[in-house]
């Protein structure tokens, strides 16, 4: 699914922010991504989502050396990942409801297809009610559980989500805890950023530890 090899990473002229960064990510996998403000998660996911290219090392993804793909390929790759952002990235013109089918409509589906799985996802997310409300409308747990739902209406091969659980309560993340985990169930490859260890005693995900910028620990799924 994904594969980084001694990738490093740095931005100008300063100090790498990744350094020497290796590791697998196998098709069917749930992984938290941990670390300290600053170590690297974000960066590390920018070039994950193709949003940036390494300085160095090799990244493979759905089997394309990114180093050697053409950049008319990409698009596509991009549309099989799901990604939920911290700044949530919505459209403020459309409501709650048009920002999660977004993705469906740019994939050329019809509304008569999608209405009811978006009305059955935003409800699923605590947003039932706020079907045509607009983000602006929205309190910031509200505008990320409909990022969240956006990155995974369309069931990609692979989610990202950077701190996905972070406005919300305990109750809200649980919720979206189990819905990433039942998108995993159905064959979605799942990674979670997040500096939340609360979610991980909870689960048997495998973990990812970064600390200024090196993969240092790797923490395997209990049984």
């Amino acid at each position: 699914m994904l594969r980084f090899e001694n990738v490093g990473m740095r931005f100008g002229a300063g100090a790498e922010v990744l350094r020497d960064v290796t590791f697998l990510l196998e098709a069917g996998s749930f992984t938290f991504l941990t670390g300290a403000s600053g170590a690297g998660k974000t960066t590390l996911l920018k070039l994950m989502f193709l949003a940036e290219p390494p300085t160095r090392g090799l990244i493979t993804l759905f089997g394309h050396d990114l180093a050697t793909t053409r950049r008319s390929i990409q698009p596509a790759l991009r549309r099989r990942i799901g990604v939920v952002f911290q700044d949530f990235r919505l459209l403020d013109h459309l409501s709650a409801f048009d920002n999660v089918a977004l993705p469906l409509r740019l994939a050329g589906r019809r509304a008569s297809d999608y209405a009811r799985d978006v009305e059955e996802l935003l409800a699923w997310v605590g947003l039932g009610e706020k079907l045509q409300a607009k983000p602006p409308t929205l309190s910031g747990g509200e505008q990320q559980r409909v990022a969240i739902a956006r990155a995974v209406v369309a069931r990609p091969d692979l989610l990202l989500a950077d701190e996905p659980t972070g406005n919300v309560d305990a109750d809200i993340a649980q919720r979206l805890i189990r819905l990433f985990a039942e998108l995993n169930r159905l064959g979605t490859t799942v990674l979670i950023a997040t500096h939340d260890r609360s979610l991980l005693e909870r689960t048997q995900a495998r973990e990812m530890r970064l600390v200024d910028g090196r993969l240092v620990q790797l923490r395997a799924p209990r049984s």
